[in-house]
């Protein structure tokens, strides 16, 4: 009878170092599993932490149509602040000009066209990385000399002889726009002469070489008291799209796709409306 309660007590101690030793390695376990959980967290962390605090640097490269000169340069202002070791060139123009430069070969990251027909020579051509976006719409209208002194009201006025009517080449954005409205009021005009791109039409009113000029209703706000604007119509039939887009081969990725995120973001949009853009 006493040696039972012996054998008891003995298992009982047994039992116990046991449990103890299984608590122990159980807490030692969990010990080790959470240090392992938090290394992992601290190194997902700092991981992430390393990308945030990648800095863009170097050049983008952006070719764009001339009614955008204003709005973009002082958006590329505003992209060099926030990116301190980048800077923003820009190559202003016809948009049918940029596209045939950027399809032979001309090095650039961006290409925001002034309409989607001048965009195509590009991706045509194999030139772009990705699907171009329509960003902004644009639309026409009649720049006079300042106090419009000829007292010009219509499109169907600029068709008058007295006049010397300026207008965009037919294969620029704003000149196939102008074709686009003169045709639908079947208007036949007959200008002193074509150019090549919206900012030389407009610069041949404030210049006095001529007393009228189809250009964009950017164009005429960006020129302020130089001219003055005639809104018309016909101009709701003619409005154009405006595409941006990556290109293939830019040489700063990583910084264009930031300025391309920058143009159709809501303060990119901002600066674009203010200058008179449609939103998209």
């Amino acid at each position: 009878m006493t040696r039972t309660p012996r054998r008891n007590r003995r298992t009982l101690q047994v039992a116990g170092v046991g449990t103890a030793a299984l608590l122990a390695l159980s807490a030692c376990s969990s010990s080790d599993s959470d240090s392992s959980s938090a290394k992992s967290a601290s190194s997902a962390s700092a991981s992430a932490s390393g990308s945030a605090s990648t800095k863009m640097s170097g050049t983008v490269t952006v070719f764009a149509a001339a009614s955008l000169q204003e709005s973009f340069t002082a958006l590329g202002k505003e992209f060099e602040k926030e990116h301190p070791g980048t800077k923003v060139t820009f190559s202003f123009g016809g948009s049918d000009t940029l596209a045939a430069q950027i399809t032979g070969g001309a090095p650039a990251d961006v290409f925001a066209a002034a309409s989607p027909k001048t965009m195509k020579i590009v991706t045509d051509k194999g030139d772009t990385a990705g699907t171009p976006a329509t960003f902004v719409r644009n639309q026409l209208e009649i720049a006079t000399l300042p106090g419009n002194p000829d007292k010009i009201t219509s499109l169907k006025d600029l068709t008058k002889s007295s006049l010397k009517v300026v207008l965009c080449d037919k294969t620029v954005p704003c000149g196939a726009a102008a074709q686009k409205a003169l045709t639908a009021s079947k208007l036949k005009l007959t200008p002193v002469s074509y150019e090549q791109d919206v900012k030389s039409a407009l610069n041949k009113v404030v210049l006095k070489e001529a007393d009228a000029a189809v250009v964009y209703k950017t164009d005429v706000k960006a020129a302020g008291s130089k001219v003055q604007g005639v809104e018309f119509p016909e101009s709701a039939n003619a409005v154009n799209a405006y595409p941006i887009t990556l290109l293939k081969n830019a040489p700063n990725v990583v910084a264009a796709k930031a300025f391309i995120a920058l143009v159709r973001s809501a303060e990119g949009q901002k600066v674009l409306t203010e200058a008179g853009f449609l939103k998209p």
